[in-house]
């Protein structure tokens, strides 16, 4: 089994007093604001019709941002198995030149954990439960976790960054760091 980045980053950050416990909340597109754009229907997207209007563009959802230092996007699938919860978040990632879009292809739902772009700060994270409808945009430097399956094993499709340049910061929580999601938000 391989990380998403090497080497993982030397220093981690400092030690939170007691342990987290993360609340799963809803994503919707001002909660997420800070850490990128949700990409879904109706969420005042430019809609047009195509293709003689046998289609309609939902225009403009997220903005790809891929070409610092050359860099260039590409497409990917990634499948993730499920989870069980509690599950315990032991490593954070971010992509410092480039975001990083995730659209769910499985129709299962799935958890986003992320923390603002800058130095880690572990009192800083949010947890939230995606339906299967709803994509995610992390925004360059967001700090994310890897993707997080619930229910069966989920497939995404992944726009990335490609090209020359360190683009993945990869940090392991030391256990009195570690957070936990808890359990599924009910409603």
């Amino acid at each position: 089994m391989y990380p998403c980045c090497f080497p993982p980053l030397a220093t981690p950050p400092t030690v939170a007093a007691e342990p987290l416990e993360l609340v799963l909340q809803p994503l919707t597109s001002d909660a997420f604001r800070e850490f990128g754009e949700v990409i879904q229907l109706g969420s005042g997207d430019e809609v047009m019709p195509i293709n003689y209007g046998l289609t309609e563009r939902h225009h403009g959802l997220a903005k790809i941002d891929v070409e610092t230092q050359g860099g260039h996007g590409i497409i990917n699938i990634f499948r993730s198995v499920p989870i069980e919860l509690p599950f315990q978040i032991k490593v954070m990632e971010r992509h410092p030149l480039g975001s990083q879009a995730f659209m769910p292809l499985s129709g299962n739902p799935y958890i986003i954990v992320v923390a603002p772009p800058g130095d880690f700060e572990p009192t800083a994270m949010r947890a939230f439960l995606a339906e299967p409808n709803q994509g995610v945009n992390y925004a360059r430097g967001t700090w994310h976790h890897y993707c997080l399956a619930l229910q069966g094993v989920s497939d995404f499709l992944v726009v990335d960054r490609a090209g020359d340049g360190d683009n993945c910061d990869e940090i392991a929580l030391p256990l009195a760091m570690q957070v936990t999601i808890a359990t599924r938000p009910q409603g």
